[in-house]
């Protein structure tokens, strides 16, 4: 008595053979333990069927109501808890057919659901067609115990006052709310001005509202929101019912923060950038196929074999190495002064004045090797995606790093993971586009299943590189926790890159980081420090924080200094150039036609480019890291190209 008076309710005599006791706990599990989950959850179950806008009716096996929801009873003309009384049998209208009721209850009573268009019964008599669903529910001794009725009128439009009706007003005017805004060009972040919209009453009233929907904790919020349009959906008038038909389309696709790319015949330039960089060509013609010229690992040169120490780099590399913490920095004089082998030595002064060999706790002759090997890997006879690309990446990004937002943001580890991510996010490039790996069936496009290809390949290789060998192995004295967070987040940065992502990335830094940032300085003048805090530091902020980072030290050539961005044009052009090339010759799909080195114009082509992918992105990098030079850049250099591309189409006019 005083342990049943304790709580306890089982004895269970003690037993040295393990199947008893494991049977004794199925026991357990299949009565008490599964009937007490499920017990736990009835409050919420029934606070499901009290919001729901369907009416609902619960019933014995014997017709006997059990239970009707507040919107059966609206429906239906019965005051609060009027039909819950005692031995209350569940209304039958005349008007349905002997052999339909036959029907439904033989379909229960076998245990198979039944659902049709069925007559109920109102309080005043009258009878209503509705949309039934009855589903059987099988209680113990395994027999039908109970009746679940989901009823929905056939005139659905002729609506009563309902519990909901407050929660679908709200819906419908989030809904004109968002529909001002449909038609705004996708593509476009002007983060000032959508600062303001972003917190203004409308969308105070759009989170308030939403904000009170009741749905499960379990859902993603995609699921909510498609759950509340489809709410309100039932409760409008046709021409808005349908308008949600096709906003429900869009949220159903995978790509909500790209915008979707139509062709546009007057900007061939832009047509052939978005086809060749945003998407995986997934075009194929049988017996055309395109192998890696290099499968096996470069290994490094022989004159490379003796280890470099920073005190050993010749005075006219470190001469030019000099203003390396400048966003102006020669990159070009560097790949002369060193024979083509920038990585290398601005690597070395990089990740010594960031403290990646004390972060990592490798000796400075393992980064030297590791830098080394990476380089080899990188093909020189690219004229773009070759090593001095893959410096140019790693000094923007060691700018970037120090700039005072990204430094309240990242951790240490952050930093590192950039600068590796950085050195390593082309490695092994073939100086083709993914489209065209995809297009040509190539190795690689087959093991990464034509899904960000190359990028796959950048991550992974640079890790093989590095672990295969502990000469070069910065990651071996690593706690391990610590190496797989760091890896992580370099495979995220280098995924990053891939463009075909480039609008989701940039729209939720937009979304996630900038604009709340813009409300908390409109609020407080500078913002709370606290605030500004937990924005910057919040883990999935850090996240795209990093890649927003990459990204734009990626495809920064265009707020360089005049002289290094036209270089830079002029390379990836020849690289387009030559992979046109080789796609006509192989008989492949051409991705970018535009890339006919005998008809391209170069400065339409960055016009487009900086228009479609630059603008936007440096806009929203800009408020976030304030960088007043690189934007003076971009204006100048687009000008440039735009002074150029006018001059030639003046002198292809006829003379007047």
């Amino acid at each position: 008595m005083p342990l049943i008076s304790a709580g306890f309710n089982r004895r269970y005599v003690e037993n040295s053979n393990m199947m008893a006791c494991y049977n004794e706990l199925l026991q357990l599990h299949h009565g008490e333990i599964r009937a007490q989950i499920k017990l736990r959850a009835c409050n919420a179950v029934f606070t499901a069927l009290e919001q729901s806008q369907e009416a609902i009716e619960i019933s014995s096996e014997d017709q006997i109501i059990q239970y009707v929801n507040p919107a059966y009873e609206c429906i239906m003309g019965y005051q609060r808890g009027e039909l819950l009384k005692e031995n209350t049998e569940v209304p039958k209208s005349e008007k349905n057919k002997p052999d339909l009721l036959d029907n439904i209850s033989s379909c229960i009573h076998r245990g198979k659901e039944w659902q049709g268009v069925y007559y109920a019964k109102k309080k005043n008599g009258d009878s209503v067609q509705q949309n039934v669903k009855m589903t059987p529910v099988v209680g113990q001794g395994g027999k039908v115990r109970h009746c679940v009725s989901v009823n929905r009128p056939l005139n659905d439009h002729n609506k009563t006052e309902k519990p909901c009706e407050r929660v679908q007003a709200e819906s419908q005017t989030d809904i004109q709310q968002f529909s001002k805004h449909k038609d705004r060009r996708k593509g476009s972040l002007d983060v000032r001005s959508t600062t303001s919209r972003g917190s203004d009453g409308s969308s105070q009233r759009r989170h308030s509202s939403m904000a009170r929907i009741h749905s499960m904790t379990i859902e993603a919020p995609i699921t909510k929101v498609i759950n509340i349009i489809n709410a309100a959906q039932e409760s409008s008038p046709m021409p808005v019912a349908e308008a949600l038909d096709r906003v429900l389309e869009i949220l159903r696709t995978t790509e909500l923060y790209s915008p979707q790319l139509g062709t546009n015949e007057e900007d061939p330039h832009t047509n052939d950038l978005v086809g060749g960089l945003m998407t995986d060509g997934l075009r194929r013609l049988s017996g055309n196929e395109y192998i890696f010229a290099s499968k096996q690992l470069h290994h490094i040169p022989s004159h490379l074999t003796t280890p470099l120490s920073l005190n050993d780099i010749p005075p006219c590399i470190a001469q030019t190495m000099e203003n390396e913490d400048s966003w102006d920095f020669d990159i070009f004089s560097l790949e002369s002064a060193t024979m083509k082998r920038p990585l290398l030595f601005l690597g070395l002064k990089i990740f010594s004045r960031f403290g990646v060999c004390e972060f990592l706790n490798c000796p400075e002759a393992t980064l030297r090797s590791w830098l080394q090997i990476l380089e080899a890997n990188y093909h020189s006879s690219n004229s773009y995606h070759n090593s001095s690309h893959a410096a140019d990446v790693l000094h923007a990004t060691a700018y970037f790093l120090c700039k005072e937002r990204v430094k309240q943001s990242l951790d240490p580890i952050d930093e590192v993971a950039a600068l590796i991510a950085a050195a390593v996010h082309d490695v092994d490039h073939p100086g083709r586009t993914n489209s065209f790996l995809c297009n040509a069936g190539s190795d690689l496009a087959i093991l990464y299943n034509d899904t960000a290809v190359l990028e796959s390949h950048h991550a992974a290789l640079a890790f093989q590189i590095t672990t295969r060998d502990d000469k070069c192995n910065i990651f071996k004295n690593m706690e391990r926790n610590e190496y797989r967070t760091l890896r992580q987040a370099v495979i995220d940065m280098v995924l990053a890159t891939e463009m075909t992502k480039h609008f989701e990335h940039v729209n939720k830094f937009v979304n996630s980081i900038n604009k709340p940032l813009a409300a908390l300085e409109e609020n407080e003048g500078s913002g709370d420090e606290d605030s500004v805090k937990n924005i910057l530091t919040a883990p999935e902020n850090r996240m795209l924080v990093k890649r927003m980072l990459i990204k734009c030290a990626d495809i920064s050539n265009p707020c360089r200094p005049l002289e290094l961005c036209v270089e830079w044009a002029g390379r990836i052009s020849e690289e387009y150039f030559a992979q046109t090339d080789e796609e006509k010759q192989q008989g492949l799909p051409v991705v970018m036609p535009v890339f006919d080195r005998n008809t391209c114009s170069i400065p339409k082509s960055q016009i487009s480019f900086i228009d479609y992918f630059i603008t936007d992105m440096f806009d929203a990098w800009d408020a976030f890291a304030d960088l007043p030079n690189l934007m003076q850049h971009l204006d100048n250099n687009f000008k440039y190209w735009k002074g150029l591309d006018e001059q030639k189409l003046r002198s292809l006019r006829p003379p007047e």
